[in-house]
């Protein structure tokens, strides 16, 4: 079977959708192909639902200037459409005194990337906030909010498609070729194909880089070498005594082992970080020995035995264990020189927040 379409979208988590609905607003046909039976099975149903404020990315990143103007179009998007979601705010919280210049670092940080509100808290005011909380001081971000994401990917596919976009699901990808004047697709899965498209985005999130490297006629050497991060959640059994997020100063390996809440008022705590070979996502019970002295620094009530596993998310990691954090990595026709082509990789966290200005920024990469 042969076809051909304007626009492919590869991956039907929250950016392919995201990347789908903008393309199909502007009037491109568009088609989404996704290699599992639905949308969002990813990473994207895998991570903790927190829209970010914008805090601690370095200014001049893809990161911290998608992030700002991500999360406010997010907040909006929610609204307008009844979408589930909260600003509930977090604190950001030194619980020794040696860590107190961490948390000036971040808010200067927090500054340079355009995010307003923040408070300087002494540990009797973020006390008085949170009653349960060990700290001697924090910050707080009244921006940051969590997110119902499964209700956030239909809404960002029913726009997608009131503009005529196709989603077609058990279609995974097995190879590209890319031309001057259009790609050609091999598609497998229930109803194999081949498509000629004129343009394509590479969404496929885990999936990103081992099909570039499927790709004849993409500059090979332009493409990062795939790296996987497991982190494990671990859920709170009983009430939260929170109400905001919990988050501790950075600490060299990513942000620390948090306390987030669901829409219901759930606490889970998470991630730790697990540099694996392959994705895979059975969480071992044992981890949650290593939780709870990470967490009794800023909750020194948490019980015994109070922690149960909950999930596990894959990070796909563009940078080593040992290496500085890479940034989003959106390579278009002015990077590689392909015309038509958009390859987004190492699109972890703050992805999420970050999904509406991200996929204006592949629009506009296509030209």
């Amino acid at each position: 079977m042969s076809n051909r379409v304007d626009c492919v979208v590869i991956g039907a988590g929250v950016i392919g959708l995201a990347c789908a609905r903008v393309l199909a607003r502007v009037g491109h046909e568009v088609l989404i192909l996704e290699a599992a039976d639905t949308f969002g099975t990813g990473i994207s149903s895998r991570s903790s639902e927190v829209i970010h404020a914008g805090l601690y990315y370095p200014a001049d990143s893809l990161r911290a200037r998608l992030c700002r103007p991500g999360r406010d179009a997010l907040y909006a998007w929610c609204a307008e459409r009844h979408i589930p979601h909260q600003r509930v705010g977090k604190l950001v919280v030194a619980t020794a005194t040696a860590q107190l210049p961490v948390l000036d670092k971040i808010s200067r940080q927090a500054r340079d990337n355009g995010v307003t509100g923040l408070q300087r808290l002494d540990g009797a005011e973020a006390r008085a906030l949170e009653p349960a909380l060990h700290c001697v001081g924090a910050l707080l971000s009244p921006d940051t909010g969590i997110v119902d994401s499964h209700a956030l990917m239909l809404s960002l596919l029913a726009d997608a498609q009131a503009a005529g976009a196709v989603l077609a699901t058990h279609a995974q990808v097995e190879s590209m070729e890319c031309s001057l004047d259009g790609h050609v697709l091999e598609v497998g899965g229930t109803d194999p194909m081949r498509l000629h498209a004129r343009q394509v985005i590479n969404a496929a999130g885990l999936g990103a880089l081992p099909l570039a490297r499927r790709m004849r006629g993409f500059p090979a050497d332009l493409l990062p070498i795939a790296r996987y991060a497991r982190g494990n959640y671990f859920a709170l059994q009983g009430r939260s005594p929170f109400t905001r997020l919990i988050y501790p100063v950075p600490e060299s390996a990513g942000l620390g082992v948090h306390l987030t809440l669901d829409l219901g008022g759930q606490a889970r705590f998470g991630p730790d970080v697990e540099w694996v070979d392959a994705p895979g996502y059975q969480v071992d019970p044992a981890r949650a020995e290593a939780f709870y002295p990470a967490v009794r620094r800023y909750w020194p009530g948490l019980p015994d035995g109070a922690l149960t596993p909950a999930y596990a998310g894959i990070r796909p990691k563009i940078h080593g264990p040992d290496e500085p954090a890479a940034d989003f990595m959106l390579l278009g026709p002015a990077n590689h020189g392909v015309p038509g082509l958009v390859q987004l990789f190492g699109i972890e966290s703050p992805g999420l927040t970050s999904c509406l200005a991200l996929a204006d920024a592949v629009r506009d990469a296509l030209g």
